[in-house]
C-alpha cells in the first residue's frame, strides 16, 4: 500500500499489521481458502494471495515485517540540535518576524545539517515529536479595526473579482468562447 506525500506506519500499527499476517499464515496452515481467510480478517482477497505465496516460498518468517521502509533523515541526536536552533528563534537566523514556517525550517536544516527534506517530511517528522501548527490564541495589539473593516468594504470586492459572469455562457468544450 503506497502512502501520500511519503508517509508511513507507525511502529504500533505496523505491529498491528504483522499479527494480521501470522493470523493469517495460521490459518492457511489449517487449510483455509484465501477468500475465508479474507472475509474473517477484514482484508483483501488480493492481500490474502500475496501473503500465501510469501508464506508458501518463506513460511511463517515470509509474513514478518522487514522494520520500516527508510531511516530517518535527521537521528534523534540531530533532532535535538534542531530542537535548540528552533528555540533561538527565526529572528536569531536572520528571518524578520518570530515565524517559523516549514519552509524556513527547511532552509535551516539545509544550512546546519547540509540536509534535504521534503515540507511534508518536515511536518510529519515535527509532529511525530510533539509539534503542532499553532495559532495566534488572541489578536494582535497593533491591529487597526476600521482599517480592517475599510478594507473589507473597498479593497476586498476588487480583489476577489464577480463570482459569475454576467453574459450567458457555455459548458460546452468544443466552443472557442469556453476556452
Amino acid at each position: 500500500m503506497r502512502y501520500p506525500q511519503g508517509g508511513g506506519l507507525t511502529p504500533g500499527r505496523q505491529a498491528f499489521r504483522e499479527r494480521i499476517r501470522l493470523e493469517a499464515a495460521e490459518r492457511f496452515a489449517a487449510g483455509a481458502s484465501n477468500a475465508q481467510v479474507a472475509k474473517d480478517l477484514r482484508v483483501s482477497v488480493r492481500s490474502v494471495q500475496r501473503w500465501r505465496r510469501f508464506w508458501h516460498d518463506a513460511g511463517t518468517e515470509g509474513l514478518r515485517s522487514a522494520g520500516p521502509v527508510s531511516r530517518p533523515k535527521l537521528s534523534e541526536a540531530l533532532f535535538t540540535v534542531l530542537e535548540q536552533e528552533l528555540a533561538k528563534g527565526p529572528v536569531a537566523h536572520g528571518w524578520p518576524d518570530q515565524t517559523w514556517t516549514l519552509a524556513r525550517i527547511k532552509t535551516l536544516i539545509g544550512r546546519r545539517f547540509h540536509k534535504s527534506m521534503t515540507l511534508s517530511a518536515i511536518a510529519q517528522m515535527l509532529h511525530r515529536h510533539g509539534f503542532s501548527h499553532q495559532v495566534p490564541a488572541r489578536r494582535a495589539i497593533e491591529r487597526d479595526e476600521e482599517a480592517v473593516a475599510g478594507w473589507v468594504k473597498e479593497a476586498w470586492p476588487q480583489v476577489e473579482g464577480p463570482w459569475r459572469c454576467s453574459t450567458p455562457g457555455c459548458a460546452s468544450k468544443t466552443k472557442p468562447a469556453s476556452r
